[in-house]
């Protein structure tokens, strides 16, 4: 199953959830999919959507998922590799009205250089994305909360 989901923020994008529609009517995926389409306004005519999810909603599928394809937000990035799940993330970008900036496009340079996600540059690569997570295997999420909080022991022990 695919799970899409675009965040909280106040952003439409349309431009994902349209080229993921196409995908489906063009038979270029067989899975189930299902959209969180946030404050998009194009709705799906292939797969079903809602626009908010409840927190238990935004679990289960997360949990029933075997693709995550979310907004370049380190949130929701995070919380699905976290999961081991297989992200695709596609930049929002400022010359579609999707964000202010396109500060998404560095964050996911930095998953991508992690070997976490597949990093979509542009809607194009959906196909391409979805057929290398198939097979791929990503490298496991490893949090580093642990050595910062060491870190901040360590400097006010030294005080």
């Amino acid at each position: 199953m695919i799970f899409i989901t675009l965040g909280s923020q106040k952003f439409q994008f349309n431009r994902l959830l349209k080229a993921v529609d196409e995908l489906v009517a063009d038979k270029k995926t067989d899975e189930e999919v299902f959209a969180q389409t946030g404050y998009s306004d194009y709705e799906p005519k292939n797969y079903p959507f809602k626009p908010f999810l409840d927190r238990d909603e935004f679990a289960e599928y997360t949990s029933k998922c075997d693709v995550f394809i979310t907004h370049g937000g380190t949130g929701a990035i995070i919380g699905a590799v976290k999961k081991e799940k297989k992200v695709i993330a596609v930049a929002r970008l400022a010359k579609y009205g999707e964000h202010v900036d396109d500060h998404q496009l560095q964050l996911l340079e930095q998953f991508r250089e992690l070997g976490l996600i597949f990093a979509c540059d542009d809607c194009s690569q959906l196909e391409e994305a979805l057929e290398y997570v198939k097979t791929h295997e990503f490298k496991k999420y490893e949090s580093n909360t642990d050595t910062i909080i060491e870190s901040i022991d360590e400097f006010i022990t030294g005080i």
